[in-house]
């Protein structure tokens, strides 16, 4: 398990009640280490380079016999990474990513979009500016976000997601940022489609060759932060076949093998679903799926083992609560006027998959909040150093300018200039 956040948990979970033994690597969060059904949990080291990560993972099979294990991603840069070195983790590993020529369509969002308007799926209107001037000339119509289109590094742009701009003031402010951080080829420019996270839906599934061996389709009934969720907080499965109508030829067109998630946003303008992400590994809210009657990741495990697998469709009905980020995503509604006391009462209704609460495995649940803040905490050190960091460096590109205009006007006061 290449991670050890919650959605780690629900794998290392899924699979330890079913007996396959789940050795967590964990980063920064390790919540899914503390379950009784992680047989070891290990740091993963900050070894600095792809070569140097795929050599450890290398190492650490042979030298504790893991010979034909499978890889999990929880990340989307895990399953660049698995994707990337396929030939070389496939000496020992079992793998069901895709090969990288295949995940890189769901991995960069430019080449997501690219491909979905060649087959005709709906999008957000999107811009790819090559630069500064380039992006000043664009005809925009305001708010606008920009986002990352992947997010191998980490910062205060690819952690928030996307950021919010107003004008074309405070569009090219937070491009500069943004370039700071990354690269300015990998900023994007997209459209706001309105609403909230309740128009947001999900395709969840497990495909073969392009084709999804197991389903389920899904609503994002709230998110936290509320206008640009970084996570589901409350979810339940519905049937939607529009949803299905619209991923399935994406799933098709990059010929996708393993799982996947496709986040769809309905338009309340024009009534259609726009693709927003493809998510190529474990996403948040997938235990729900177990409940549903496709439990992905031992689905995924089967499938790495060459097991037979039947076909599988999710039912309706089952919802999935986070309640450390939907208690706040509620009071906000609430302290809105969009929610009521009683709507959310309403929640906790019918067959309902905690995220974190199992009776079965109760130490996440009791080190969820503690684990989260240490955590939150050392992010918000890394962000502000990262922010200090981008200030200096604006400081000194403005101090040089100018000292240089300083020079160029001594010069023109000088005989014989």
């Amino acid at each position: 398990m290449l991670g050890g956040d919650y959605r780690a948990l629900t794998v290392v979970r899924s699979l330890g009640r079913k007996q396959v033994p789940v050795w967590v690597v964990a980063e920064e969060q390790a919540i899914a280490g503390t379950s009784r059904y992680a047989r070891r949990t290990l740091r993963s080291p900050n070894l600095g380079n792809e070569a140097a990560e795929i050599a450890h993972l290398l190492d650490l099979a042979r030298r504790n016999n893991l010979s034909g294990w499978t890889l999990f991603p929880t990340t989307d840069e895990h399953a660049a990474l698995i994707a990337r070195n396929q030939r070389e983790l496939s000496t020992i590993f079992q793998i069901v990513t895709s090969p990288w020529e295949k995940l890189r369509c769901a991995y960069d969002k430019r080449l997501t979009y690219r491909r979905a308007r060649k087959i005709g799926v709906d999008q957000p209107r999107t811009w790819y500016p090559a630069n500064r001037q380039e992006l000043a000339r664009l005809d925009l119509e305001y708010p606008v976000i920009l986002k990352p289109a992947i997010k191998a590094a980490v910062n205060r742009f690819t952690e928030e997601k996307c950021w919010k701009v107003r004008d074309r003031v405070e569009l090219l402010a937070r491009y500069d940022e943004a370039t700071a951080l990354i690269d300015r080829t990998l900023v994007v420019v997209q459209e706001i489609i309105p609403g909230g996270g309740e128009h947001q839906f999900s395709y969840g599934a497990l495909c073969i060759d392009g084709q999804p061996l197991a389903s389920l389709v899904a609503q994002r009934r709230r998110q936290y932060p509320i206008e640009f969720g970084r996570s589901s907080s409350y979810v339940e499965t519905i049937e939607q076949p529009e949803i299905e109508a619209a991923a399935r030829p994406l799933l098709s067109a990059i010929n996708y093998h393993g799982l996947i998630e496709i986040e769809f946003k309905r338009d309340p303008r024009d009534r259609k679903y726009k693709v927003l992400d493809l998510n190529p590994r474990i996403w948040g809210w997938n235990s729900i799926a177990a409940r549903a009657g496709v439990d992905f990741p031992y689905l995924f495990w089967r499938l790495s083992q060459q097991r037979p697998l039947p076909e599988l469709k999710g039912m309706a009905g089952v919802k999935w609560m986070r309640m450390v980020t939907d208690v706040p995503a509620a009071i906000t509604e609430m302290r809105s006027g969009r929610l009521s006391p009683t709507s959310y009462l309403r929640s906790f209704r019918g067959p309902l998959e905690p995220a974190i609460y199992a009776l079965d495995d109760p130490m996440p649940c009791l080190l969820e909040v503690p684990l989260l803040s240490f955590w939150k905490l050392k992010r918000w050190i890394r962000l502000r150093r990262d922010s200090h960091r981008w200030m200096r460096e604006e400081q000194t590109a403005l101090d040089a300018n100018s000292n240089a205009i300083s020079s160029r006007r001594e010069n023109r006061t000088q005989p014989g200039f």
